[in-house]
């Protein structure tokens, strides 16, 4: 293709003149990011439910260690059999109603955790909501990629991360004042609402070009930016964020503070989480100037350092019960001398901290949008489909083995560990990953093309 061909298709990106851009594009980026809303929700539930569920009594099912094990883990294997189903729905049945479908077994796995009698059916549940993650954090960022101009895809593509960090945020608030049974059935409602809000949503032109549906993609085109005008049938032809050990922070960041010794461990998961928010949000509103590139390495070299400070607090605190470090967060910090161990916990939050909002701010968000950006669309849904498989599958390894690495290497090596995958993904980054700020889909495709 040469570059004046290329230049005719570049309309498809975006409408002629700023007049007219629609608003309605946000609204239909919001209705779809509900979707990964749904699955922070799910990420986080276990996080406030493990430790409700070891303390409960019979009838309720209690689970033991390997029982929790299981639990904070079995949701990455859904999402990994979810990740190759969306891979086939998205390319088959369309973006809009591969989020519509995802509803399903979002609904019905927190149903089953609702009226659960035994730890199987609390299992199976987590199993279904996994499943519903992986379609939805594969759909979710194509949806929105393709409906957004260059301008402000850094801008929605960040909101996937967003959402599903405030997902887990709502989950660790609601678990503050719900036990497990409640805090499920809250976790119906934001799918409920994916499914209402995307019925009255187009499908993405991009999608229905591809099937030859031209007026129907115009009708999109008009909903979404305003204007059907400049449009041409466009050319045929994410593990180092796992490995960081982020999903065992997220899943087990109670149980993480509770060997840490804190005594109110959900505040400070509370807190971990609202930190996450906050970053993300940031790095949502910076991504289109600073770039993709520039915010991963930042990301990469911050998380490299906080992940070595909270090894170096559990080796210094190793030594016994001289060294517990039982903090009230509530309570003012006083600047004055008063016991070691005490530093030494806020050493722990400090690092937590400074690991959530530094991945916040660029592995959070930005591979799930490289992933929707670098593939044409001819493969999109495979392509995608791999990603999201390798993705889930590393956050099981790592979610279900990160209690016996803790075991294994000690608490301070473990999270030594995950500061030298986090070395390499900085270097990954600044060797191996091109920029894509400004440009358009077609522009990226042709760049991967040689073109």
């Amino acid at each position: 293709m040469t570059p004046e061909d290329r230049e005719e298709t570049q309309p498809l990106l975006r409408p002629p003149g700023s007049a007219a851009r629609g608003r309605r594009v946000f609204l239909a980026a919001f209705a779809a990011a509900l979707g990964p809303l749904s699955f922070g929700f799910a990420l986080g539930y276990s996080s406030p439910a493990i430790p409700s569920l070891r303390r409960a009594a019979p009838p309720a099912p209690r689970l033991d260690s390997t029982a929790a094990s299981w639990f904070g883990a079995i949701v990455t294997l859904g999402a990994a059999a979810g990740g190759v189903l969306g891979g086939w729905l998205v390319d088959r049945a369309g973006r809009k109603l591969s989020l519509l479908l995802c509803t399903g077994p979002f609904v019905t796995g927190f149903a089953i955790i609702t009226a659960a009698q035994d730890v199987w059916m609390l299992l199976g549940g987590r199993l279904l909501t996994g499943l519903a993650c992986g379609i939805a954090s594969l759909v979710a960022p194509v949806y929105i990629s393709e409906i957004a101009y260059p301008e402000v895809r850094g801008l929605l593509g960040s909101c996937v991360q967003l959402m599903v960090v405030t997902g887990i945020l709502l989950a660790y608030l609601a678990g503050w004042v719900l036990e497990w049974r409640w805090l499920a059935v809250l976790g119906c409602a934001p799918p409920t609402f994916l499914l209402l809000l995307m019925c009255y949503m187009p499908e993405t032109p991009r999608f229905l070009l591809t099937q030859h549906k031209r007026q129907e993609a115009m009708a999109a085109a008009q909903f979404l930016w305003g204007s059907e005008q400049g449009w041409e049938e466009p050319p045929i032809g994410a593990e180092h964020r796992q490995l960081s050990g982020i999903n065992a922070v997220m899943f087990y960041a109670e149980t993480i503070f509770e060997e840490a010794k804190f005594k109110d461990s959900s505040l400070a998961s509370v807190i971990v989480g609202t930190i996450q928010v906050l970053f993300t949000a940031v790095a949502a509103l910076i991504m289109d100037r600073a770039g993709r590139r520039l915010l991963l390495a930042f990301s990469g070299v911050v998380m490299v350092f906080s992940t070595s400070a909270f090894g170096a607090y559990f080796r210094l605190t190793q030594g016994g019960p001289s060294n517990s470090s039982h903090v009230d967060l509530l309570a003012p910090v006083s600047m004055e001398p008063t016991n070691a161990s005490v530093g030494l916990a806020w050493l722990a939050v400090g690092s937590m901290c400074l690991f959530t909002a530094g991945f916040a701010m660029g592995w959070g968000p930005i591979p799930w949008l490289l992933m929707s950006e670098i593939f044409p669309l001819h493969v999109k849904g495979v392509a995608t489909g791999v990603c999201v498989l390798s993705n889930w599958l590393m956050a099981f390894l790592v979610t279900k083995e990160f209690s016996c690495l803790m075991e294994v290497l000690r608490p301070y090596g473990a999270f030594w560990l995950a500061s030298a995958f986090c070395t390499v993904s900085v270097l990954f980054t600044l060797f191996c990953i091109p920029e894509t700020k400004g440009k358009t889909l077609e522009q990226i495709t042709a760049h991967f093309e040689g073109q």
